[in-house]
């Protein structure tokens, strides 16, 4: 990880956004500014928290260990997202990982900091607690359909999220590039499940997919997997 005071205007991110004009001052004398590459940890599952990550650029993974060899990715995050917050509480470690999914740019907040910001800046504290619930209810979801949806449902839902969370590229694809292991953890599967079906879905002309990208050609299809099962 490299730090410097470059990559946040102090007008964009969530933090920067929410709070009064009076206290981006404080923000910029306390906020330091980390470049990681792609692939790179950003903090570790089990480690001791020391605040918290807002993403100026790019994207990263949330995961947690899934047995022996395993992980769940728990949610994707993109530009202007926060990180580190699930590890705030009672035991103050990360109950989970982030990785860079691509050379990305941070904002860190060190908790005493975070935890004056939140208490003289009512909007974001407000912002804060409504993006907690919604986390929350998306967790709530995840849950239920690893338990009551087919693995083609979860892939179809794992696709529309992502292209909804992120957009299209100019080639039609969804903005974001993950490997095939990195969907099987999203939805809850293994790589040669993810293969398969991704194949049958292609076939189907549900979805276009190469190495890396996939664009979704029928929409209306890929909800209709998922309805049936909902």
């Amino acid at each position: 990880m490299k730090n410097n005071k470059h990559g946040c205007d102090l007008q964009s991110c969530f933090l920067c956004r929410l709070c009064l004009k009076e206290w981006l001052p404080a923000i910029d004398t306390h906020r330091k500014t980390i470049h990681v590459k792609k692939g790179a940890v950003i903090f570790h599952e089990g480690s001791a928290v020391e605040g918290v990550y807002f993403i100026n650029e790019g994207k990263a993974k949330v995961h947690k260990k899934w047995g022996e060899d395993k992980e769940l990715i728990v949610r994707v995050a993109g530009k202007s997202a926060i990180l580190g917050h699930r590890g705030l509480g009672k035991t103050m470690v990360y109950p989970v990982s982030a990785t860079a999914l691509e050379p990305t740019s941070l904002c860190f907040i060190d908790l005493a900091f975070f935890y004056a910001t939140t208490k003289v800046n009512p909007d974001f504290t407000f912002k804060l607690m409504m993006f907690f619930a919604e986390e929350l209810q998306e967790s709530e979801k995840n849950m239920r359909n690893l338990a009551h949806m087919t693995v083609k449902g979860r892939i179809a839902h794992v696709l529309l999220l992502l292209e909804e969370k992120f957009g299209v590229a100019a080639d039609g694809s969804i903005d974001i590039a993950l490997s095939r292991q990195d969907l099987a953890s999203l939805a809850g599967t293994t790589y040669e499940t993810v293969f398969r079906i991704l194949t049958e879905l292609a076939d189907e002309n549900y979805i276009i997919a190469t190495k890396r990208n996939i664009a979704l050609k029928d929409k209306v299809n890929l909800k209709q997997i998922i309805d049936q099962q909902t």
